[in-house]
């Protein structure tokens, strides 16, 4: 080998390059492996031919960075030209001349000879290798101008792990939004690349210039559509293996928008004070995929004042004129006294007269009638004259027969109109006419004896009512639908009566004359019990008081009567759009009527905290309330009851919270009577609003050194939706105390129930637990608990010959304009007055109003009240003369 790299060189070698080869000849000879063709060339040797002058081997071709997959050896090749020799050197030592590869041929169009040479690197090579860096390999190549050495190629082994740094985490975003999934790949070499799927499809195919993919393996959708709501997956992938991270959901939501508000009703009364709504919907857009409702009121109110209907009333007649040629006068009048205004009725008649003014002796062409005898006229004339007079007698007479017949049917009462203090229960200052001044002890007396004579009850199969013998109407029986636990039934005739559900706030009063003489009726009513379907969710509806059902069918009532339903609402218009109900025969619900609402199918008066219907079809009704605010309250009744349990040293609390009605509570009521529970402070009111927040209830000032309790008991919290929509069923929690010995006897501590942001009741409990304390403290019930139902007249305020009096003198406006419509406004009526319109006696339906109002309070003070000041009014706006005033009383 010396001999051959020093011919090649010859005689081209410089003076200095001699002196360099002869140091190449002595290194050779100090190394004889690097000469016997069995060894690599030394370094030494390298280096020094790459000093030499001239081209040196350029490399077409150097070995790449590799990577060993499972076990599969990689190659790594070297090609250059002009080279006599190639050789591999891997981390700093050379590869043995046995493990290479090589061959040598020509460049057809250079002429010059190129080498290529490969090695195998196997992955045990590799593992067995500890250096400070990866392990690495290059070609050094020789040719007779000296040596040249290729790029470092790394070898690694190849691998992907299984898990992800980090999983892509589903999102809700609004729509429009910004949508950004990060996703780390598993540890990897090669590092891994990342691809994203949308639905399994991948997103780099979809063509979507919204959805960027770029930013560091995260994917970004710049503004949210709805069409991006998928599931995505971030896909790693290398040359060894895919993996896949876990799924994320990503929801795009719509928040809900108002609609523009619609325009201002009609006001809801013909006459007076009244409401004016608007109301939009939630739909622009609609709420989607779990996007927020609409925050505000979807009905606004504002009171209006109708102006009243004024009818048109005729001015008086003019003149006649002078007699015409046509022998006719006429006359005229105008509708102007007043005139017509604000949707009142024209005048009913003709505005013009016209008569013959000849008595008939014209002709058609205006010339009298000479031809007619003087003498057949004359007695024409006598017959009219005494004709007429004859009609005036008579007339007479039938008019003092009939005053005389008044009067005498009058004379029993020994009054010509009512006194108010009739109504006082005292008959006190009754003012008669002076020709009848010795009757007012017999007339008391008399309304006294008739509501203590009439019967209590009908027989269930005939009644004898006012001496007559009457046909008895009952349904073979009772109309049950459904689960029911509390109702109540009995027979009524021409006298009515009243039903009532014992503390249960739910009355039905059957007016005097609603049942017709010869007929009785066997009513019912009953509360729907169970889970009822007359409110509805989707528009926030809740039940105002219980279901309540009367019959049976097929009533037939000349007036309506008055159900009295318990209910739990802080009555404002402002904040509730209240509505009555009814069950179709299908057992769907119809709404009947609003209460701010004109009707005259049915009426609703709402009191604090009942309601009073008229109703005059039977069937099942319901009182729902939809709440317009966040500030609609519903009131809340706070009970605590308390019991010993098994265990003589365990003591419970529980704390019901119940729509504030009688008939709720009465349910609580029973439960706890049932478990032998006491009550331990008297119940107290709670207004729960309607702004969706919770309400928390907490036990407070236990005697620690007393009494323990289980830990994270002290407070408990109920959702906005358990306690909103509990329809009358109670939500209730317990506290589980333990004395810490059997001679504490006595237990205080305090009940916090609140609203969060809003109001708080707190209850004082101080109670005795001795084992001799095993009595259950009683419950307050209504006074009249044990009363179902009354018959005639002792169910009733008013007595009935005073009713009669009334309706009498009010149902027909007169000269004093003493008619319904000021009874009802002096009985705080003023709304919904076409109702009373089309009833046969309006003041008849007001008294049957006034009595289901005043049905508790038990004295007449109000009614009375109302009319003296009606008297009142009308004494001073209507003087009377001397005689009158020593002969009429004062109304």
């Amino acid at each position: 080998m010396i001999e051959r790299i020093r011919i090649e060189m010859g005689s081209n070698v410089t003076v200095k390059g001699r002196r360099r080869f002869f140091e190449i000849i002595l290194v050779l000879a100090l190394c004889p492996t690097c000469t016997n063709g069995r060894g690599p060339v030394s370094d030494t040797l390298a280096d020094s031919l790459s000093s030499v002058g001239g081209t040196l081997p350029h490399f077409l071709q150097e070995p790449e960075d590799a990577y060993i997959v499972k076990n599969n050896p990689i190659k790594l090749r070297c090609r250059a030209t002009p080279a006599l020799q190639i050789f591999f050197k891997c981390n700093g030592e050379w590869v043995h001349q046995n493990q290479h590869t090589s061959q040598e041929y020509m460049d057809q169009n250079t002429g010059l000879k190129i080498r290529e040479v490969a090695i195998n690197v196997t992955r045990q090579q590799v593992e067995d290798f500890h250096g400070p860096e990866d392990y690495w390999c290059l070609c050094v190549a020789w040719s007779h101008l000296g040596t040249s050495k290729s790029r470092k190629a790394t070898v690694r082994i190849a691998y992907l792990r299984k898990n992800f740094e980090q999983d892509p985490q589903g999102k809700e975003v609004p729509i429009k939004g910004m949508i950004v999934l990060h996703c780390r790949p598993p540890e990897g070499v090669p590092m891994a690349e990342v691809e994203w799927l949308k639905n399994e499809e991948l997103v780099s195919s979809l063509g979507d210039d919204n959805i960027d993919t770029r930013a560091d393996h995260n994917l970004i959708i710049n503004e949210a559509r709805l069409s991006d709501s998928a599931n995505y997956t971030c896909l790693a992938s290398n040359i060894v293996a895919k993996r896949r991270s876990a799924t994320a959901t990503v929801v795009v939501f719509v928040n809900g928008g108002w609609s523009l508000w619609t325009e201002w009703s009609s006001c809801s009364v013909n006459c007076g004070r009244g409401v004016q709504k608007r109301s939009r919907t939630c739909t622009n857009p609609a709420p989607l995929n779990g996007g927020a409702f609409c925050e505000g009121m979807s009905v606004q109110k504002i009171t209006c004042n109708a102006l009243c209907p004024v009818d048109g009333v005729w001015e008086e007649w003019s003149e006649w004129t002078m007699c015409s040629t046509q022998c006719e006068r006429q006359r005229w009048r105008e509708c102007n006294a007043p005139p017509p205004r604000h949707r009142g009725k024209m005048c009913e008649g003709e505005g013009q007269g016209i008569e013959n003014c000849t008595g008939g002796l014209c002709t058609q062409n205006g010339k009298l009638m000479h031809d007619v005898k003087p003498q057949s006229m004359e007695n024409s004339i006598d017959v009219a004259l005494y004709s007429g007079l004859a009609a005036g007698v008579i007339a007479v007479v039938v008019l003092v027969v009939a005053i005389t017949l008044y009067r005498k049917s009058q004379s029993e009462y020994g009054v010509d109109v009512i006194d108010s203090s009739a109504l006082a229960g005292g008959f006190q200052s009754f003012n008669f006419k002076t020709t009848r001044q010795g009757v007012a002890d017999r007339a008391e007396y008399h309304v006294k004896t008739h509501l203590e004579t009439l019967p209590a009850n009908l027989h269930p199969n005939y009644s004898t009512v006012e001496g007559k013998t009457t046909t008895l109407i009952a349904p073979n029986g009772l109309h049950t639908p459904g689960k029911t636990r509390l109702k109540t039934s009995a027979v009524f005739g021409h006298l009515g009566g009243r039903l009532v559900i014992p503390n249960a706030g739910v009355s039905l009063l059957v007016p005097h004359g609603a049942i017709a003489d010869d007929t009785s009726w066997e009513m019912y009513m009953f509360i729907n019990e169970g889970e009822s379907s007359a409110q509805s969710e989707e528009r926030c509806e809740i039940l105002l008081g219980p279901e309540i059902t009367y019959g049976p069918p097929g009533l037939n009532l000349s007036y309506p009567v008055a159900m009295t339903i318990a209910h739990c609402a802080e009555v404002s218009a402002e904040n509730w759009n209240i509505k009555l109900k009814r069950q179709t025969k299908d057992n769907k619900w119809e709404e009947i009527m609003s209460v701010d609402d004109e009707s005259t199918s049915c009426y609703c008066l709402m009191d604090s905290h009942n309601c009073h219907l008229m109703l005059d079809q039977p069937g099942c009704y319901a009182l729902v309330g939809e709440p317009v605010t966040d500030s609609a309250i519903k009131r809340l009744r706070i009970a605590v009851f308390g019991s010993m349990e098994a265990s003589s040293m365990d003591f419970n609390l529980r704390v019901h919270c119940v729509d504030d009605t009688p008939h709720a509570f009465q349910g609580v009521v029973t439960a706890e009577t049932s478990r032998g529970g006491q009550l331990l402070e008297e119940p107290k009111t709670l207004f729960f609003k309607g702004n969706c927040l919770s309400l928390q209830v907490s036990i407070q000032d236990i005697p620690q050194f007393l009494w323990s309790i289980k830990p994270f008991t002290t407070c408990q919290e109920f959702s906005f939706t358990q306690v909103w929509y509990s329809n009358q069923q109670p939500v209730h929690c317990a506290f589980s105390l333990q004395r810490h010995s059997a001679s504490t006897t006595q237990l205080s501590c305090k009940i916090s129930v609140r609203q969060v942001k809003g109001h708080e009741q707190l209850l004082q409990v101080y109670s005795s637990v001795g084992e001799s304390e095993k009595e259950t403290v009683p419950f307050f019930m209504q006074a009249d608990c044990t009363v179902t139902s009354q018959t005639g007249a002792k169910a009733f305020k008013i007595p009935l010959s005073i009713r009669q009096r009334i309706c009498t003198t009010f149902d027909t406006a007169n000269a004093k304009g003493k008619d319904w419509q000021l009874l009802a406004q002096k009985l705080h009526i003023q709304r919904n007055l076409s109702y009373f319109t089309k009833q046969k006696s309006p003041s008849a339906v007001i008294l049957s109003l006034w009595e289901a109002r005043h049905q508790d309070s038990g004295d007449l003070d109000s009614l009375a009240c109302a009319l003296e000041e009606i008297g009142k009014i009308h004494c001073k706006s209507l003087p009377q003369s001397p005689d009158e005033n020593e002969t009429d009383f004062t109304f």
